[in-house]
């Protein structure tokens, strides 16, 4: 039987991984110019092609984009599930990625209007203080409302006030490029560069690797706080890590994509039916894949589902996250009604 589930597990990594490389490929060859995997293996060989600037320009970076700050959204939303021991409990549902955008919104519009150049360090800087002060204020109501229902409520509500606050600044900003925030507010990975995708692969990278480092006593917590004590783990210690480390990574996606909706409830939930465990050391590189799969699909939708028009990618995680949320949601009720 042990067997059999190692099996399982190692088949459904395995299929996650070759649906990255996949939608990848996908990704890259189909738009507007549909390019030829041929012509990528020529290019990438050195050869000169018709469409080198649409693939090394536009399409790779978005790509890779969507594959990491995908996996980062989906693992964000894992640390956060653990956190408040909460299924629907999500950067997007808590108001964190909300107060990242507020707050990254603000940095860009005062900096824009002083002929300030912003470095892909600052954005990250400025969404994560936003991100803290909105986990803050989910904190400061976890320890007044005990109702978990209660509390997704409330984050949803601080979520609300840090979207008007951004949609008030952004409205009065005149500068052409600042206008341009109502498409980055959307969510979306287009425009990005080599530069944010080497910011946000070294902050990604670290950030997971921390995460792997914290699999044993993140297990020890999922089974209690009275047992994982006992195990010897600092739950102090490890409940600052989890704000911090759910924190790092939703300011690296707010700062780039904007806010992405759904992605960190659903995927988490959805990996966690496949592997029918909560196992961390399994799940933590499950999501990080799922999450890219995800995203990379999505954002593929985003870009061809009505072209040349191009769909925010939260309307495209809408659609298929919400049924699941709403799935969760149901299957909850109905086990606690048993």
């Amino acid at each position: 039987m042990q067997q059999s589930k190692k099996v399982r597990y190692i088949i459904v990594l395995f299929l996650l991984g070759v649906s990255v490389v996949a939608l990848v490929g996908w990704n890259i060859c189909v738009g507007t110019v549909r390019i030829p995997l041929a012509d990528i293996f020529a290019s990438i060989r050195g050869e000169k092609i018709e469409n080198s600037r649409i693939l090394w320009d536009i399409r790779m970076p978005r790509t890779l984009a969507a594959m990491i700050l995908g996996g980062a959204l989906a693992l964000a939303g894992y640390l956060l599930q653990t956190f408040f021991h909460n299924p629907i409990a999500g950067p997007f549902v808590l108001g964190i990625s909300s107060g990242a955008k507020m707050v990254v919104a603000l940095v860009m519009v005062f900096l824009m209007g002083q002929a300030v150049k912003i470095t892909s360090w600052a954005l990250i800087a400025a969404a994560f203080v936003g991100a803290m002060i909105s986990m803050g204020f989910v904190l400061l109501m976890s320890r007044r409302v005990h109702n978990m229902s209660m509390l997704v409520v409330s984050g949803v509500m601080i979520g609300y006030i840090c979207s008007a606050i951004t949609e008030l600044v952004v409205t009065f900003a005149s500068d052409a490029e600042i206008v341009n925030l109502h498409n980055w507010s959307r969510g979306s990975f287009s425009g990005m560069t080599w530069d944010n995708v080497k910011v946000m692969s070294i902050v990604v990278a670290v950030t997971f690797l921390m995460v792997i480092l914290l699999a044993k006593p993140l297990e020890a917590y999922q089974l209690g706080e009275t047992y994982a004590q006992n195990l010897g783990v600092n739950i102090r210690t490890l409940r600052i890590l989890l704000v911090v480390l759910s924190s790092v990574l939703s300011a690296c996606i707010v700062a780039f994509a904007g806010p992405i909706s759904f992605v960190g409830i659903a995927v988490p939930q959805l990996i966690r039916k496949l592997f029918g465990t909560t196992k961390p050391l399994l799940m933590i590189p499950a999501c990080f894949l799922g999450g890219s799969v995800f995203c990379l699909f999505c954002d593929l939708l985003a870009r061809t589902w009505m072209a040349p028009t191009e769909l925010g990618i939260s309307t495209v995680t809408a659609i298929f996250g919400a049924p699941v949320v709403l799935w969760i949601m149901v299957s909850k009720s109905r086990r606690e009604r048993g």
